[in-house]
């Protein structure tokens, strides 16, 4: 029977736990329909809302023709260097051909009367001629690229501060939005959170528990899943702020409820081992007898070999190795069935030897 007893024991918290989780998930999914309906109630911002269309939409035709004039003005700028190129390199080689007949005239007479000197170097003039002609058009060639280049970043400049301005319109837009969502979500989560703290409070030890159990960890849900996210920022402080408001308000509640715990293990060791046997419950017998401490108190009662008194001979059956009496609070533990004298548990309700019901007092 004490086996049996603790499988359904076992049984019956593993169907517990269940029922509160099944419940739990039913109205978490119930909760999301009802909140994303809910929030559905309010219309998101978004980017393009505060957008100026007609001006940006002018501005970015104007960049798209700067950026047409500018390539058409790489190009032609592309062109008129490789012209350049070429008509200093064909210069290049007018020079090197005239330096070298020069140089053969030396050998022959006086060169600088030489009318074919004066032409050569005439013929020299117009090649640097050309050249000089192609630099200055890629010299005003460059300018209207300049002038194109600043026209496109001012343009762009322009665009960026009608950009800056929609996102400063739609991130106050988005704060209100996050604020409105939040209120709508509280109105809805602040019952039920409310309420599933009255739960947890008031109906832990009832017998429907587990279904009061289930609607209390969906309100745990609801508040740091559906309500947390939305908190709205302000710089952390708000956010920071409920850390602090629940960090105090949990904090008071598990001291205050230890502290009563405390006194309340104080205050029944004042009182007689008879009247504090009377009040420990059977599963409280079963787990202290497993796990060996005392069901009053909650001290170890199994001695260690250096506890015994030296008289004691090495032979030893079982129950000497227990306290018949709890060292801390006088509770009795064991006693001798009335029956047949077989030691047991004194908290248990039947010896199990001869299963005759026990009583506290011989």
């Amino acid at each position: 029977m004490e086996l049996n007893s603790k499988k359904l024991e076992r049984t019956s918290r593993i169907i517990y736990y269940s029922i509160s989780t099944v419940l739990c998930i039913f109205l978490i999914l119930l909760s999301n329909r009802i909140i994303g309906d809910l929030d559905s109630t309010t219309n998101r911002p978004f980017i393009g809302d505060f957008e100026n269309r007609i001006t940006l939409d002018s501005l970015e035709n104007e960049v798209n023709k700067q950026y047409a004039e500018l390539e058409s003005l790489y190009s032609k700028k592309e062109t008129i260097e490789k012209t350049i190129a070429m008509a200093k390199e064909n210069y290049a080689n007018e020079k090197q051909s005239y330096d070298n007949w020069l140089q053969t005239r030396k050998t022959l007479g006086s060169p600088d009367k030489d009318q074919e000197v004066l032409n050569r170097v005439k013929k020299l003039d117009e090649f640097y001629s050309v050249e000089k002609e192609w630099r200055e058009q890629l010299y005003t060639l460059q300018n209207q690229i300049d002038d194109t280049g600043n026209k496109e970043k001012i343009i762009r400049f322009r665009i960026s501060n009608e950009e800056s301005e929609a996102y400063e319109l739609y991130g106050q837009a988005l704060k209100r939005y996050d604020l409105k969502v939040f209120l709508i979500r509280l109105i809805f989560v602040a019952p039920v959170l409310a309420l599933g703290i009255y739960f947890f409070v008031r109906y832990r030890r009832h017998k429907f528990y587990p279904l009061f159990f289930g609607f209390t960890l969906f309100s745990i849900y609801a508040f740091f899943f559906g309500l947390v996210p939305y908190l709205p920022s302000y710089g952390g402080y708000v956010r920071y702020s409920v850390g602090v408001v629940l960090s105090v308000g949990l904090g008071y509640y598990a001291i205050k409820r230890i502290r009563q715990f405390i006194e309340q293990k104080q205050a029944e060791l004042q009182i007689s081992t008879q009247e504090r046997a009377k009040k420990i419950q059977t599963t409280t017998a079963e787990k202290a007898l497993e796990s060996h401490f005392c069901p009053s108190c909650g001290k170890d009662f199994l001695l260690r070999k250096w506890e015994f008194p030296p008289n004691k001979t090495t032979d030893m059956n079982y129950y000497e190795l227990v306290t018949v009496f709890c060292r801390h609070c006088g509770m009795e533990l064991f006693k001798n069935c009335n029956n047949c004298g077989n030691k047991n548990f004194a908290h248990l309700p039947f010896c199990s030897s001869c299963g005759t019901k026990l009583t506290i007092n011989n």
